[in-house]
């Protein structure tokens, strides 16, 4: 007879599609392991190129800089003209939605699933983020799942992100609250061309 990870006895009934999801899970962890692989390879056009065979959007002219890591890729979508830095973590077990024009630092972590703590069971639960144009997030912060970080809000380094930010608001600390404002609130810019090996 089948067990479940509490050692209570199953039905093949009720084991198979246990044994599915298992299998389906092995195999994301196979794609994860490639889509870290992609990320050793040193021209952009090639790793963009791989990165969006793998399910990943990535909008014209951005930029995904070597060693990102991801999380369910066919859930991430990166819009125009936007830079994500070395060593990024991009979760995709929910939505993950990436503007035009939007700078991401190095260590970034975007995270959009998370255990739940008042559960008994420690389950996971899941909510979208969403990142607007010409968002600047800034060395190792951290976004937590649910939150929307408005157009050209800035993240200080290090913050932890835990609730949504206002459009043009500079946010930082642990957990992050408003520091600020960002004055230009027409922003136009263009990020440019990324750098060749990085």
């Amino acid at each position: 007879m089948f067990k479940d990870k509490y050692g209570k006895s199953l039905t093949a009934r009720q084991a198979l599609p246990k044994i599915w999801s298992r299998l389906r899970n092995y195999f994301l962890d196979l794609k994860l392991m490639i889509l870290r692989w992609i990320g050793h390879v040193p021209f952009h056009s090639v790793r963009n190129f791989l990165y969006r065979a793998f399910g990943i959007n990535i909008g014209k002219g951005s930029t995904i800089h070597m060693f990102a890591n991801f999380y369910q890729p066919k859930n991430v979508s990166i819009g125009e003209d936007t830079i994500v830095g070395n060593n990024a973590f991009l979760d995709g077990r929910a939505t993950l939605t990436i503007g035009n024009h939007v700078d991401i630092a190095s260590e970034v972590i975007i995270y959009n699933s998370e255990h739940d703590l008042a559960s008994a069971g420690f389950e996971a639960r899941e909510e979208p983020v969403a990142i607007g144009d010409y968002v600047f997030i800034g060395p190792r912060a951290i976004i937590l799942p649910g939150v929307k970080i408005g157009k050209g809000a800035a993240v200080a380094a290090a913050a932890v992100v835990t609730k949504d930010v206002p459009d043009f608001a500079i946010v930082g600390g642990v957990p992050a609250r408003v520091i600020g404002e960002r004055k230009n609130k027409k922003p136009s810019y263009r990020l440019g061309r990324a750098r060749l090996f990085q």
